[in-house]
């Protein structure tokens, strides 16, 4: 799982470079934690950590710049979003 985490927060920099490695990290597990239970929760069957993977790769080639605004509005995402001493700008 580390390689998987390593890899999305690596990629989340590049599309977001104001966040810290550590908030990457974090929006990476959410992200990662989310699919997986929202994808079981409808009744799916498990397809693997690389579907997973991908699913969460999307997320952040859509809206890895500018995650703070396409989760604003979700209370479970907020705590994430008033922590400012995390940005690097």
């Amino acid at each position: 799982m580390e390689e998987y985490f390593e890899r999305l927060a690596d990629r989340l920099l590049e599309k977001n470079p104001a966040l810290t490695y550590d908030k990457a990290r974090t929006w990476v597990e959410l992200l990662w934690e989310d699919f997986e239970s929202s994808y079981a929760k409808a009744g799916y069957k498990y397809k693997g950590k690389e579907m997973t993977e991908k699913m969460v790769s999307q997320i952040i080639d859509r809206h890895g710049d500018s995650l703070h605004d396409f989760f604003s509005n979700n209370p479970k995402y907020k705590h994430l979003l008033n922590a400012d001493d995390d940005l690097l700008h």
